[in-house]
């Protein structure tokens, strides 16, 4: 999942206001603009814009949105390759703010804009997009809200929209599904391919099943399947990637004579901040407050997972700190609106706590996902299908890149959905971590050579051996 929000940038300066005015029943349309953000020393072509369209399709009297867009000409582009469309993650994130790091990044260099061009857009809701669902002050992890404060801060934010004429029910998949295909022929490409990650592959999946027309092949790196529960089911999620990290620890010799006993004692500190606030160093930190460091940290950081879980357990909270210090990573109605119609009508509050009860580390995200459900409850989304919790059923040639440790999306998910995508392949990749593409070099030699011909199975022969050890930072 996307971890930076970005406040709306200027592109085309206007404001919601402006935005909202007079009634539109227009075509979408593509303005070009300046690139926001310093693309010095990057040395690609890349070119900015906005797609314009109506925020309700089919009403007359729609305000018109923009959709940020970049264009990313490749270094050696390849006769009849498609350009490849980037879904970020999130919901909520953005793909334009880093993209300046992306394209100065030899590593991802190995496979982004190598020989095909490649399409860069700030979801509907979020980023350089506008309106951008931002809330200001608000607190948002994948977790949750981590107070009360926090939930009634986006409930109020989300209201506000809603009371400048935002639609709250036109900022989900479906919306940007329909986005990108008037992109694709506003730009007149006959054919995509797509690269999404983590929610981004929630994207794909609704292009996949709602608007495929043109999509040649998909890439999905750590997948989140409609047919998943966010909440339910989601502590233990965290809790069991924290196992296996554990349990990798635990045979490394060096790991293991560090940071003994590891699970027990991580357990008792869990218990400890469930009983209630924990004030160290002068400063107060709640179960919210560890439950969500935890599922970050394993989302991304499981290599120093084990000494910042031992400097927690032995009274140091610097991990946690820095966390709490780093939460308004999200467009958080952005976030909101995709879960509320996508994801949380299909889940029960009471079951989330279902199962942890001999879990003290699982139920440190029960409260926060369960506000998530608060958060819901309180604004109209509009009207729910069951279809978006539908498993996809589709021939276009899929790639799935699932990480062994994923606290979100798990490759137990991977493996499931992967069933309904005919000749699709699965590859899971050993002391991975979410985010497959963006550490292992195998796996960006993977999804190069798929898109370059999706029909041929892809060489596995350079990933890990199942039993491969994990390596860890101790300093």
């Amino acid at each position: 999942m996307s971890r930076l929000s970005w406040i709306a940038a200027a592109l085309g300066a206007l404001t919601l206001s402006s935005l909202g005015g007079a009634a539109h029943a227009a075509a979408p349309q593509f303005k070009r603009t300046a690139c926001a953000g310093d693309y010095k020393g990057v040395d690609l072509k890349v070119e900015c814009g906005n797609l314009v369209v109506d925020e309700t399709r089919g009403d007359p009297k729609s305000r018109r949105i923009k959709v940020a867009v970049a264009i990313v000409h490749a270094a050696q582009p390849k006769a009849g390759l498609p350009p490849v469309v980037f879904l970020h993650g999130g919901p909520g994130g953005s793909a334009l703010a880093g993209l300046p790091r992306t394209l100065k990044s030899k590593a991802l260099r190995e496979f982004v804009a190598a020989d095909q061009d490649w399409i860069y857009l700030d979801q509907r809701g979020g980023g350089q997009s506008e309106p951008n669902l931002d809330c200001p002050g608000a607190n948002l992890t994948d977790a949750g809200p981590p107070s009360e404060k926090d939930a009634r801060a986006i409930v109020a934010c989300l209201k506000a929209f809603q009371a400048k004429g935002v639609n709250l029910s036109r900022y989900n998949a479906v919306e940007v599904a329909q986005d990108v295909q008037d992109l694709r022929k506003v730009l007149k490409l006959p054919l995509i391919d797509l690269f999404g990650g983590s929610y981004g592959t929630r994207i794909e999946a609704a292009i996949q099943t709602h608007a495929p027309q043109g999509v040649r092949a998909v890439v999905q790196d750590s997948p989140w399947p409609p047919e998943a529960d966010w909440t339910v089911g989601g502590p233990a999620m965290v809790s069991n990637s924290i196992d296996i990290v554990m349990a990798k620890c635990a045979v490394v010799a060096e790991c293991a004579k560090r940071y003994p006993d590891l699970k027990a004692k991580l357990a008792g500190v869990a218990a400890r901040w469930l009983a209630g606030p924990q004030t160290i160093g002068g400063k107060t930190y709640t179960a919210d407050d560890l439950g969500g460091y935890l599922m970050d940290a394993s989302y991304f950081t499981a290599g120093v997972l084990p000494r910042d879980l031992w400097k927690i357990i032995q009274g140091e909270v610097a991990p946690v700190a820095a966390f709490v210090e780093s939460r308004d990573y999200y467009s958080e109605g952005q976030f909101m609106t995709h879960l509320c119609k996508e994801e949380i009508p299909f889940e029960d509050r009471s079951a989330v706590a279902t199962g942890t009860e001999t879990d003290p580390v699982a139920r440190l995200m029960v409260v926060s996902m369960q506000r998530i459900h608060d958060v819901c409850a309180a604004i109209d989304v509009g009207p729910i299908s069951k279809v978006e919790q539908a498993p996809v059923k589709t021939a276009i040639p899929t790639l799935f890149l699932a990480a062994e440790i994923d606290p979100g999306c798990p490759p137990d998910l991977t493996r499931a959905a992967a069933k309904g995508y005919q000749g699709s392949q699965v590859v899971i990749v050993t002391n991975a971590t979410h985010g497959v593409s963006r550490n292992s070099p195998c796996a960006r030699k993977i999804i190069r050579s798929f898109f370059q011909d999706p029909t041929q199975p892809v060489d596995r022969s350079c990933l890990p051996a199942a039993d491969a050890p994990m390596g860890f930072t101790y300093k």
